[in-house]
């Protein structure tokens, strides 16, 4: 982000910055006095219920649900700066249930409340009773260079509303620019709670005893990538019974030729300092378009957390354009996130470990149409008798030679618009270009991941929403997560071949209703 703070974004006029972006006859908002038309908010993904929102929280597993925290702005239409933690509750991470705002802005004069994360205290280490949930939040009072410090607030209610816990930092800035976002986990080995910290290119370590008192006792600094933020900290056993640990921050690596997403490094961590394998990081996203990313515990029934298996969740938007979205005046909302995904711990052919996604299994349970075409041969281009702007497409594509195939997504009535995916040469690849775009500098337009060409074939599954386009290939090996803005008359779908016949087998499409 530079020089310009998170309370700086939200000052622009954000409903004549999204009235650029909508098509000449395109919607406006149901209100007062106001015709509704046609809406642009997602059909199956998780969007803020009324005005804005921006990073997700960890969810956390309390008396059977999720609960999901989120920055939000309640008053971001009528110009108003600053979020505080809204809360929706899912058993299932598909659909959720509103529950209003849990930790409020402006309550004490520290003011707004950023990102952290929550925590159950089962032990009562904090003193607020065994089973009280505890937030840490970065709080900024007065935005200065070195304002940004950590605070508590508590929750006796199960996670539904918070108290401050007085007006002081729980961790004060000791004098730098970039201090914030704190994550904290259990250390039940060693008796102590740990937290990770985004201090600009380093990851700070502290460690509490009663998640009041913090002492700082290593760091980890990775340069190159921007300022490091929303860090992330956990254990995750592969399949073939490795065990690694994972640190993760979201990370601005445009500069670099690099994405801007969420960077992650596989390692090994002694409960105070972490060691990576790797000197570069991974990227669990490679599109523009999946940030603020948090990842948590899948429970089971009984509330047991699965070792080999985490959740995580990304806001849908990027800084450089948060503030150009359509919903804004066709819905009066601005704030979309990523589809949960289900991340495991895989080993490729060169031994080396990596994190694979796939959506949410419980996405199944809300098909509400499948259209099956089976296998499709395809030389050139071919359009498919499919309509719709909500939808999954999945499908494996084998060849013998040939240069690039993929579909055309959201395809105009003339074939002059569409959002490409598919492969190419040596490199898979998600491009908005064609359709009405968020990135108005035209640099952003395409991302790009590794591919092997002489597999001869390619898995892809596809989640398409009236906002987004989200790409796992090869059962989530890499992923690609843009937002992009097609017209609601933009429901074609085509396949394509470059310089070469292939055949788009198993090819089916699914409809959900949430």
């Amino acid at each position: 982000m530079g020089g310009i703070t998170r309370r700086t974004l939200f000052a622009g006029s954000a409903v004549g910055a999204a009235g650029a972006l909508l098509p000449a006859a395109g919607p406006a908002a149901a209100g007062p006095g106001r015709t509704a038309r046609a809406s642009y908010r997602a059909g199956y993904h998780f969007t803020v219920p009324e005005q804005w929102k921006n990073d997700p929280q960890r969810p956390v597993w309390i008396d059977g649900s999720y609960h999901y925290y989120y920055l939000h702005n309640a008053d971001y239409l009528a110009g108003e700066i600053g979020t505080a933690w809204r809360l929706a509750t899912s058993t299932d991470l598909v659909s959720f249930t509103d529950r209003g705002i849990a930790v409020p802005k402006d309550t004490t004069p520290n003011g707004d409340v950023w990102s952290g994360s929550a925590v159950v205290d089962t032990h009562g280490t904090a003193g607020f009773g065994a089973g009280a949930v505890v937030v840490l939040a970065t709080m900024s009072p007065h935005d200065g260079p070195a304002d940004q410090a950590q605070y508590l607030y508590y929750s006796t209610d199960a996670g539904r509303t918070f108290t401050p816990h007085g007006t002081g930092p729980v961790l004060p800035n000791p004098g730098v620019r970039d201090f914030r976002d704190p994550k904290v986990i259990r250390d039940e080995e060693r008796d102590r709670w740990v937290m990770t910290l985004a201090e600009n290119d380093k990851v700070g370590f502290y460690h509490s005893a009663d998640l009041k008192s913090w002492t700082y006792v290593s760091g980890f600094v990775k340069g190159g990538i921007g300022v490091l933020e929303c860090p992330d900290l956990f254990r995750i056993r592969a399949g073939d019974g490795t065990l690694k640990w994972v640190l993760g921050v979201s990370a601005n690596g445009k500069g670099a030729g690099l994405p801007n997403t969420y960077a992650y490094w596989t390692g090994s961590f002694d409960g105070s300092a972490f060691t990576a394998e790797a000197s570069e990081p991974q990227w669990l996203d490679h599109g523009w378009d999946w940030y603020g990313a948090v990842t948590f515990d899948k429970r089971g029934t009984d509330g047991t957390p699965d070792e080999g298996t985490r959740y995580a969740i990304g806001w849908l938007n990027n800084w450089d354009y948060a503030h150009i979205t359509p919903t804004i005046d066709s819905d009066g909302f601005n704030g979309t996130d990523s589809i949960v995904r289900e991340i495991t711990l895989e080993r490729a052919g060169d031994g080396t470990y990596f994190l694979a996604s796939r959506p949410v299994a419980a996405l199944d349970r809300y098909v509400s149409r499948t259209v099956r075409l089976g296998d499709l041969e395809v030389q050139g281009s071919r359009v498919l008798d499919y309509r719709g702007t909500a939808y999954e497409l999945t499908c494996e594509i084998t060849w013998d030679q040939l240069t690039g195939a993929g579909v055309q997504l959201r395809r105009s009535p003339d074939g002059v618009r569409h959002i490409d995916a598919g492969v190419h040469r040596d490199y898979a690849y998600l491009n908005r270009r064609p359709t009405v775009s968020p990135d108005m500098t035209g640099r952003w337009q395409e991302s790009r991941s590794p591919f092997d060409p002489a597999r001869r074939g390619a898995r892809l599954r596809i989640l398409v929403d009236h906002t987004s386009v989200e790409m796992f290939v090869d059962d989530g090996r890499y992923v690609h997560s843009s937002a992009a803005f097609p017209y609601l008359v933009d429901t074609g779908l085509a396949l394509f071949t470059v310089e070469g016949k292939a055949v788009f087998r198993n090819t089916v499409i699914r409809e959900f209703r949430v």
